[in-house]
């Protein structure tokens, strides 16, 4: 499987404005959290999982959220092909994240706030890895 942004959307009207994904299973989710960076130029990047699924959503500003599929977890290829993502808070899209995946995750204006989902608990399975910011060069 591949990464995939499953569009959301919103409706005005007097009363205020609702914003929804009603393409979204929320099913698999088993834990949630919030990640703000301290600023624009923090980049968390890169962390990801073998058999883990996370999904993102904008909750407030605005994101970009790089992928690499790692062709082998004990030494990456450095130059592993990269997709990029920008996301705001306009229409609750969701990205989709398969296992196999690390990300690296910028906000792009102060004060913007992203939901995490995963279908594991935390410390349900050791399943995370990590990778030094300036390892992949594509």
């Amino acid at each position: 499987m591949q990464p995939k942004l499953i569009k959301g959307g919103n409706h005005k009207d007097e009363r205020g404005e609702i914003q929804f994904n009603n393409e979204f299973n929320a099913a698999a989710v088993k834990r949630i959290y919030t990640i703000e960076n301290a600023d624009t130029s923090t980049v968390r990047a890169w962390q990801g999982h073998a058999i883990e699924t996370r999904w993102f959503a904008v909750l407030q500003g605005s994101f970009q959220i790089k992928l690499i599929q790692i062709d082998n977890w004990e030494q990456p290829n450095p130059q592993s092909k990269m997709r990029t993502f920008e996301l705001n808070d306009q229409g609750l899209h969701i990205l989709y994240v398969p296992p196999g995946f690390i990300s690296s995750i910028q906000a792009l204006e102060q004060g913007s706030k992203l939901l995490a989902m995963s279908d594991y608990q935390l410390g349900e399975v050791k399943d995370e890895y990590r990778f030094d910011k300036n390892y992949f060069t594509s």
